[in-house]
């Protein structure tokens, strides 16, 4: 079950998703308390995942740690990315019936 920080995590995946149109949004809770989002971005050079992406805006911020991510829309591709980061951080996915699902 998500805990009520995590669920605030959901809404902003979810509104991001909603509000972009994009294939997958993710966010993010860093050690601090701080949350990020971001999209899937594909272009002809560059492809990121979700997770992928988040983890980068996060990282160019400055951050030491993950408590959580969470991932809507398609099911991201690269957990490892978080996970090699911070092996200690919970990675949820909700997919569109809203089902939580941990990675």
């Amino acid at each position: 079950m998500i805990n009520p920080e995590d669920s605030k995590l959901v809404t902003l995946a979810t509104s991001t998703l909603a509000r972009s149109g994009a294939q997958q949004a993710a966010a993010l809770r860093d050690t601090t308390g701080r949350t990020y989002v971001a999209i899937n971005v594909t272009s002809p050079s560059l492809n990121l995942d979700a997770f992928e992406a988040v983890l980068t805006v996060a990282l160019a911020s400055g951050i030491s740690g993950i408590e959580s991510v969470v991932a809507t829309g398609s099911q991201p591709a690269n957990v490892k990315a978080i996970k090699d980061f911070s092996p200690s951080a919970t990675l949820f996915y909700i997919d569109a019936s809203g089902e939580e699902r941990a990675l």
